[in-house]
């Protein structure tokens, strides 16, 4: 298989429905956080929680007395919870505001408000545009991947973490559809203005293509709702004898089930994962029926995280899958989340996953079994064509 055969035009697959087991990113600003791995414990304090251990709640209570406390001495709850989860040395810890926190819900729901760019910090601080989403606000004004953001509402973003960057665009919790965000932009030596409209969108969270006959690329930005049924619609509607390149780069992760979904398109059931919280031992597993007779590439990089991660771990471990790429990012803990008086959410971690094979993720990684760093997907294909029919 030539590798330069293997450029096509993507397309989406329709939505589906949706499942709530989590293993979260920040998908707004793709940035690893914490997950809930039980979906009816979002609003509740841990001490009613019954999957939590007393240590995992004397952990939670610790930071949202320090909330209270502040509020009543009339200080910042959301202050006084950083402090504290600061202090308790959790890696994945953190806090978020109410708005926030909303705005990640909002994103594992395959649906944001913004104007439809992705960015990047480059090594010199610029922020570069890396996508551009379409039939966006951002397209529609023909803002190109490549293009300097320069400033956004008259405030320069050279040096600012992308987060930050993502914040602006997207504006603080008032900035609904409609409302007006003013760029500046360069490319090349021109440099110009944009004044723009959000709108809700949609993610692209999975696309599509035929690069080559007889091969398939399906490419999971994100595991939002509904993104594990497109992904089995998508291996079902491969033509038939054709190979499928499961392209995980940059996937910051998300529901976990949808990834579990996701991996029943290629297996016949079986162990997905295990994790624990505080010590309880619980495993996830594939449906049954998923199609194991294809060839299976899985592409990642340093930007696979997390359930990516996790569904990339049983593909690897269960032979089903060669895996093509570089290192992992290496997120593979679980959070729960604490409301805070203020309506700010406090997350710390109570336990990790591992592969079928026992592999623990966090920290580590996996670790691809082609370390390829350029030309990627020409690989893949390559790999792809050598697998057997």
């Amino acid at each position: 298989m030539s590798g330069r055969h293997l450029f096509c035009q993507p397309r989406r697959i329709g939505r589906g429905a949706a499942l709530t087991l989590v293993f979260a990113s920040v998908l707004v600003a793709g940035a690893a956080t914490g997950s809930f791995p039980n979906s009816e414990v979002r609003d509740r304090k841990p001490a009613s929680d019954p999957t939590l251990s007393a240590a995992s709640a004397s952990r939670h209570e610790q930071v949202a007395k320090a909330a209270e406390k502040a509020m009543a001495d009339g200080e910042s709850p959301m202050e006084a919870a950083e402090r504290a989860v600061s202090r308790s040395g959790d890696r994945w810890g953190a806090v978020y505001s109410q708005g926030e926190y909303e705005e990640f819900e909002e994103a594992l729901d395959g649906q944001y408000t913004g104007v439809g760019l992705w960015t990047r910090r480059e090594r010199d601080g610029r922020i570069e545009v890396t996508k551009v989403l379409s039939d966006s606000p951002a397209a529609a004004a023909g803002i190109h991947r490549g293009d300097r953001l320069r400033s956004v509402d008259g405030r320069k973003v050279d040096g600012r973490p992308v987060t930050d960057v993502v914040s602006l665009l997207r504006g603080d919790a008032t900035a609904a559809a409609g409302t007006t965000v003013r760029l500046g932009l360069e490319r090349g030596t021109r440099a110009w203005s944009e004044t723009l409209r959000r709108a809700r969108l949609s993610t692209d969270d999975v696309t599509v293509c035929t690069p080559a006959e007889n091969t398939t690329v399906i490419k999971i930005s994100a595991f939002t709702k509904g993104s594990g049924d497109r992904v089995r619609a998508a291996v079902r509607q491969a033509p038939a004898g054709a190979g499928i390149i499961l392209d995980l780069r940059g996937n910051s992760g998300g529901l976990v089930t949808e990834a579990v979904t996701a991996a029943s398109a290629f297996l016949d059931g079986g162990l997905v994962a295990t994790y624990d919280v505080e010590g309880d031992q619980r495993a996830l597993h594939a449906h049954a029926g998923g199609d194991t007779s294809r060839p299976l590439v899985a592409l990642v990089d340093g930007g696979t995280m997390s359930a990516a991660e996790l569904l990339t771990g049983a593909l690897q471990d269960r032979g089903r899958a060669v895996v093509v790429g570089s290192r992992t990012f290496g997120k593979g803990s679980v959070q729960m989340p604490t409301r805070l008086p203020d309506g700010s959410v406090a997350e710390l971690t109570v336990g990790h996953y591992r592969t079928p094979a026992g592999r623990g993720v966090d920290g580590h990684g996996i670790t691809p079994d082609l370390d390829v760093e350029r030309n990627v997907l020409e690989r893949a294909g390559t790999v792809l064509s050598g697998l057997g029919r």
